[in-house]
């Protein structure tokens, strides 16, 4: 139904275009009408009434076509903007458009009434398009607006980081060790999770591989546990950088537009942020200095676990999971012993504890 009337309005539309082009045809007085001037004017208009009805009554179907493309297209792009994006690219394109309106009234001096409607047009799609661009692109300052009427952010606030939004990346969520550390208040919020780091994690869910997938679901899981179990705000954002393709890219961007932290175990990710400014919680160091401190001297017993690397080396652990080298304790393997510690070797994967049976 609803393309048989547009199917009839661009039919309509041709005919009107006809008779506006016949009429403008006459009035160039090009050709000589003859004695019968009248009737001669009134076929002649006909004629391109009749030319242009029959030719949209054709193309109709494409243009039908192309018009539902259009339409389709924009429907999905505008659902990948936030609400208020679509709202300033709708004031800039009204904007754009009423410049273009008073600078129209310009190209009405040319003597040759073609080349004004040409440079009409233009006009309106360029500031058209101009409008759209400019609010769009300057969004993230124009939604900042809201922030002048926000309490003001103190040195003091920034230090105790209660205005310091954390920012999960997908490696610390599947890692599972921030649920602990939300779970003791070590953590303020809020807890800022981009939609983009959750498709990163369903796609993690969904993936072939078992052991991706078992990692992606514990992953969500967690998530919904510090969401809905722990007393802490958490703010799932929508607010994307489209023109970035990388995840990590995206995080660094946002947590610079959010003036926040991002939360990860990633090395990398961790010296990229550093070089960008960007504030990291690394759990991986947090883990690390949590750690106990062994001095060389200081007694310990421990539970020697199996062989080491090295000849006649056990190996133990502590509970939080250092290793501990026992020199001369192959033989010891299943026992407690009392051992001391001789060095501490501080490795980025950990620290690693040198011990001799006493």
């Amino acid at each position: 139904m609803a393309s048989k009337l547009i199917k009839f309005i661009l039919l309509g539309m041709g005919i009107v275009l006809g008779l506006v082009s016949g009429i403008y045809f006459l009035r160039l007085d090009i050709i000589d009408l003859g004695d019968n001037a009248t009737a001669n004017s009134v076929s002649l208009v006909a004629l391109f009434v009749v030319l242009f009805g029959i030719i949209f009554y054709f193309i109709s179907p494409l243009l039908i076509y192309l018009i539902k493309k259009a339409i389709s297209y924009t429907e999905v792009e505008l659902g990948k903007l936030p609400p208020l994006q679509v709202v300033t690219g709708a004031v800039g394109l009204i904007i754009g458009l009423i410049i273009a309106y008073f600078i129209s009234n310009i190209f009405s001096i040319f003597p040759i009434p073609i080349i004004g409607i040409f440079l009409t047009v233009v006009s309106y799609l360029f500031f058209g398009y101009l409008g759209i661009a400019v609010t769009t692109k300057k969004f993230s300052d124009a939604s900042n607006i809201t922030d002048l009427f926000k309490k003001p952010i103190t040195k003091n606030d920034e230090e105790t980081g209660v205005y310091n939004p954390k920012i999960l990346d997908t490696s610390v969520i599947i890692d599972g060790r921030i649920a602990d550390i939300v779970r003791t208040g070590f953590m303020e919020g809020p807890i800022i999770i981009p939609e983009f780091v959750l498709k990163e994690l369903r796609h993690v869910a969904d993936s072939s591989d078992n052991l991706k997938r078992t990692k992606g679901r514990r992953g969500l899981d967690i998530l919904k546990t510090i969401q809905t179990q722990m007393d802490i705000e958490v703010i799932i954002t929508n607010q994307d950088f489209e023109e970035v393709s990388e995840v990590d890219i995206k995080l660094l961007k946002l947590a610079i537009a959010m003036k926040g932290s991002v939360v990860t175990n990633d090395y990398n990710l961790n010296k990229v942020a550093d070089l960008q400014g960007v504030r990291v919680l690394n759990i991986n160091e947090l883990s690390n200095a949590v750690k106990p401190n062994a001095i060389p001297g200081e007694e310990m017993e421990i539970f020697v676990l199996k062989e080491g690397k090295e000849n006649n080396q056990g190996v133990a652990y502590l509970d939080d999971g250092t290793m501990i080298v026992v020199e001369e304790g192959r033989t010891l393997i299943g026992q407690s012993v009392k051992a001391v510690v001789t060095s501490v070797l501080q490795t980025p994967a950990g620290r690693m504890i040198f011990v001799k049976p006493v």
